[in-house]
């Protein structure tokens, strides 16, 4: 095997591991955004309780409002990390992110058909105001939901971004 093949691999093994890390958050209770979030924070610097920090109020579709879903919001995150702009008078450096995050967010609607946490659940729209506490993860939750096939579209997604920003 040569240094490239080996290299390849193991950033293919590494970007799996991640994929699945962010899997194996959302079934310990995280939430979506958390999850992908904190599954690659690591290369940003970020450590493991900032990121699941930052993702926190991101669940349920943004505070549980079932907008954005979290696994999206969770890309977005990222996204930001990746590329986002330190200078607000830098302009191409806010449009570079932009695009990144447009590409991920529309990578994400054509694989799962929307980007709306109420439309992925199949509900009618959004949670009325005051309905804060989430449901209790059990069996049922898991078998109910599609959210941790979300959770491992958007850190998929997300990983062949940074397989592929290089070439």
């Amino acid at each position: 095997m040569s240094i490239f093949e080996k290299r390849f691999f193991n950033m293919v093994s590494t970007l799996e591991d991640r994929i699945q890390t962010a899997v194996d958050y959302f079934m310990q209770g995280y939430g979506c955004a958390q999850s992908v979030a904190a599954a690659f924070a690591d290369l940003y610097g970020f450590t493991e309780q900032q990121a699941l920090k930052v993702g926190a109020g991101f669940g349920g579709g943004v505070g549980r409002m079932r907008m954005m879903c979290g696994a999206v919001s969770g890309m977005v995150i990222l996204a930001g990390m990746d590329s986002g702009q330190t200078d607000g008078s830098n302009r191409q450096g806010k449009a570079d992110c932009y695009k990144l995050t447009q590409d991920l967010v529309e990578a994400f609607r054509a694989e799962n058909g929307s980007v709306i946490c109420a439309e992925l659940l199949g509900l009618k729209g959004p949670v009325p105001p005051g309905h804060f506490m989430p449901a209790e993860r059990n069996a049922e939750y898991y078998k109910a939901r599609p959210c941790v096939a979300k959770v491992e579209s958007a850190a998929r997604i997300f990983a062949n971004y940074l397989e592929n920003k290089d070439e």
